[in-house]
């Protein structure tokens, strides 16, 4: 697959093009455009009357993607012989989405003028569907654990209005998201750590509806996004960075690894963590440093004898997040293949400038070793429609990293580039490497640095990832903006950026790290 490393191009000189395009203020970003279909180009206000991509429904309520329960994201027991069976149902559940959102773009202005066209030919199918993987994802649970309760009821999906809160609902952490008013939540309750940014209370024009249409449709070279209410100038953001004071018998140290950006340009869109023996199980293109084995098929065995990017060969560990494109009108060499084009991903695949993974310490206490094939998933791929309890990317610009987002993309000054961030969960449960929905086994340390109650301190994985893009232009069909990959009906939002890790160290290197951060050193 080819890949590109963009330099600023001549798009960059076109920022004064796009402040007449945009209107910034207050940390939120205000555009009146609206953008054609794919294929037609990006044209104010749609071209010659062809179809927006916000479409409209008959009473009124403008709908824009398909919300669907997270299954497994509710799961809490699933028995360690029944996993890979669970898990490779979950992934149908999410082709099952895949296809009734390409559905639902393609019948558009039926949609828009019935809305029974949409209940009738989208979501009741969709809704059967789904009824059948949830009733065998049940009964591989009830052969030897005790039987869930309450699944069946998240078959039902239903077309999201634009007012229904477009980074989702209330997080409430049950992994459904309320909807509403678009409030954010709490960062689910203290298990959350982006920079001190806490999911805010909806109002920047895409969070409770009142922003009178004006977010510029789905926007996106693939008619999905994103759009100019997903952009904010960094300039216009207040610093928002706390962080947790050291206490006593804090761990002070870093450990730095180096596994280069990616150079040599591999990608797929598998997810071996969530959707273990499946192709394309994430519906997304992923950028891979470290462990060179991982696909969908990569067993614990074949991670242990990988290659490695990384600089030290005792770090073996895979790193993994997804790619970020411009969207500038030129195909990738994946424009025809899944996770690229066949899932509404376009555009040129962006090599980061910089690849920085850090582990650090706790502020409260010493940490322990990680075990060997701890996976650690952070943030939420779903997050638009899931609402954003497990949200957990931030991103900025250089020099103003004292100011982080999550649910937009950073416009960034001349001369400073874009920075995203994963800071990884902090604690572990003391027992597994995996758990029933990817997540339980660990958790983020509350505001002051404490693990919850049983779990333990490990090394904590912050990976920043610097990309030198041009600033978003708006500009009719000769627009052009970066965006993450992302499933489909996530409409890439910078909210459903996520990233992947399996610890692969060797156990020299990992008490090493051990030994280095609880001595308060800096080591590589």
């Amino acid at each position: 697959m080819g890949r590109t490393s963009r330099k600023r191009s001549k798009l960059a000189n076109r920022a004064i093009a796009a402040s007449a395009a945009l209107i910034l203020g207050g940390g939120g970003l205000i555009a009146a455009n609206s953008y054609a279909s794919a294929g037609e180009g990006w044209w104010p206000g749609g071209r010659d009357g062809q179809q927006q991509n916000r479409t409209r429904a008959a009473d009124g309520r403008s709908v824009s993607t398909i919300d669907c329960p997270d299954v497994g994201n509710s799961l809490r027991e699933v028995p360690d012989d029944q996993r890979f069976a669970v898990d490779r149902e979950l992934a149908t559940l999410d082709s099952q989405i895949t296809v009734a959102y390409q559905r639902f773009a393609d019948n558009r202005q039926r949609v828009e003028a019935d809305r029974a066209f949409g209940e009738n030919q989208i979501l009741a199918p969709l809704r059967n569907e789904r009824l059948v993987i949830i009733q065998r994802i049940v009964a591989l649970i009830d052969r030897s654990a005790e039987r869930p309760q309450g699944l069946e009821q998240m078959a039902p999906c239903t077309l999201r209005d634009d007012g229904n809160g477009q980074n989702g609902g209330a997080g409430n952490g049950d992994g459904n998201g309320d909807g509403g008013n678009g409030n954010g939540g709490n960062g689910g309750d203290g298990q959350n750590q982006n920079g001190g940014q806490d999911g805010g209370d909806g109002n920047g024009g895409n969070g409770n509806g009142d922003s009178g249409g004006q977010d510029g449709g789905n926007g996106g070279q693939a008619g999905n996004g994103p759009e100019a209410g997903d952009f904010v100038a960094i300039e216009d953001v207040q610093p928002n960075v706390q962080q947790p004071r050291n206490r006593r018998g804090a761990s002070r140290g870093t450990f730095t690894t180096d596994c280069g950006v990616n150079a040599n340009g591999k990608f797929n869109p598998d997810n071996v963590i969530v959707a273990p023996g499946v192709s394309n199980g994430a519906h997304h293109m992923h950028d891979y440093v470290g462990n060179q084995a991982n696909d969908a098929f990569a067993s614990d065995d074949d991670l242990a004898a990988g290659a490695t990017t990384c600089r030290n060969q005792g770090d073996r560990s895979t790193y993994y997040w997804p790619v970020l494109r411009l969207q500038n009108g030129q195909d990738e060499n994946d424009a025809a293949a899944d996770g690229g084009g066949n899932d509404q991903n376009v555009g040129e695949i962006q090599t980061p400038s910089q690849v920085t993974l850090s582990f650090v310490g706790s502020p409260r206490s010493k940490v322990t070793a990680m075990p060997r094939f701890l996976r650690i998933i952070t943030g939420d791929a779903k997050a638009f429609v899931n609402g954003d309890a497990n949200a957990n990317a931030s991103w900025s610009c250089t020099g103003f990293e004292d100011r982080q987002l999550k649910d937009k993309y950073p416009i960034c000054p001349e001369n400073s580039q874009v920075v995203r961030t994963f800071t990884f969960q902090s604690c572990w449960d003391g027992q597994n490497t995996d758990s029933a929905n990817h997540r339980t086994h660990v958790a983020f340390a509350d505001a002051g640095g404490r693990c919850p109650q049983g779990f333990r301190a490990i090394p904590q994985l912050v990976q920043r990832i610097v990309y030198d893009v041009p600033p978003p232009v708006f500009d009719g069909g000769n627009a052009s903006v970066f965006a993450v990959d992302s499933f489909p009906e996530q409409l890439h939002k910078p909210v459903t950026d996520h990233g992947d890790f399996i610890n692969v160290f060797d156990e020299r290197l990992m008490n090493k790290m051990v030994s280095c951060i609880n001595g308060g050193r800096r080591c590589r």
